[in-house]
């Protein structure tokens, strides 16, 4: 049993990182839909942290927390943009952005916001998006938007830029 312990013990020793999923959608018109949240200032994508501990995936995340926040099920498409954002006083964050399509008015107008955690949610222009994104969620938005019209794939980020 003391093989267990000391990998019990190694793996308790690693640095951590937090993680986070988001859906990035848009309108006909290529309008990103914001969310409001009621715990901090800015606006975000539709998105939350992983449940890592519980086995969830990015994925997986992305589209519960959508299915949460806004009360939509959609499941998300292909990953846009990973992001390695560092902060003060916490860990670093992982940030995962998948494309969640194009949405119809019938799913716009079946949007129920999650009352707990936020306030209002709208469609933003890209041009825009700089003002209502703060700190490296602007810029990783904008490099998402790039890598799904150029169709090369996701983009790797760090800080909401990508890595010199």
């Amino acid at each position: 049993m003391a093989v267990v312990s000391d990998y019990a013990t190694y793996i308790a020793g690693l640095p951590r990182v937090l993680a986070g999923a988001a859906a990035l959608f848009r309108d006909a018109e290529g309008r990103v839909l914001l969310v409001e949240p009621s715990y901090r200032e800015g606006w975000t994508l539709p998105g939350g942290t992983i449940e890592s501990d519980a086995g969830e995936t990015p994925r997986q995340a992305a589209r519960r927390e959508t299915l949460e926040e806004i009360g939509l099920d959609v499941e998300p498409g292909p990953l846009l943009a990973v992001d390695w954002v560092p902060g003060p006083g916490r860990p670093p964050i992982v940030s995962y952005v998948y494309d969640g399509g194009v949405l119809s008015g019938e799913q716009f107008r079946a949007i129920r916001l999650q009352e707990e955690e936020l306030i209002s949610w709208k469609l933003v222009e890209r041009a825009e998006l700089p003002t209502y994104l703060l700190g490296a969620l602007g810029p990783r938005v904008l490099h998402a938007l790039d890598a799904l019209a150029d169709g090369g794939g996701p983009v790797e980020l760090e800080n909401g830029r990508p890595p010199r």
